[in-house]
């Protein structure tokens, strides 16, 4: 079973300041085609992220300025994180019992990456179904 440290590896993720629009955190997300942002303060402390969904949800549906609002305004402050060490059958459960499609991979307070739902290989995505399968049973 894959590591978190795997799927991170040589990873350069896309990362934005609080003070960033988000505006400028979707041209990003479009310009590298990716779904999702880190926002992180100075110093590397990973304070929210800032997803495709939060744009549509929380920008575009409130009638807010994508060009007048900074991302600390929208973005989802404190995010769920997994450590390297973790599997990928771990993320993948924590991203479907807690609704969210990205997970950012932190190791002692560094921002290592984020994983997605599209990472995982068929056969994790298997092993979790067969999972929850066993357990709508019981």
């Amino acid at each position: 079973m894959r590591k978190m440290s795997e799927l991170v590896r040589n990873q350069n993720p896309l990362v934005l300041p609080p003070t960033a629009t988000a505006k400028e955190a979707c041209r990003s997300m479009r310009d590298r085609r990716v779904g999702a942002v880190l926002v992180v303060e100075t110093g590397g402390k990973l304070v929210g992220v800032f997803t495709g969904r939060d744009a549509v949800c929380r920008v575009l549906a409130e009638g807010k300025d994508p060009a007048a609002t900074r991302l600390s305004e929208v973005m989802t402050p404190k995010p769920t994180t997994i450590a390297p060490r973790s599997t990928a059958i771990e993320a993948l459960r924590l991203m479907a019992d807690r609704g969210f499609r990205h997970l950012p991979v932190v190791d002692a307070g560094k921002v290592l990456g984020m994983v997605s739902k599209g990472d995982f290989r068929g056969l994790e995505q298997d092993r979790l179904d067969e999972e929850t399968e066993l357990w709508e049973r019981i």
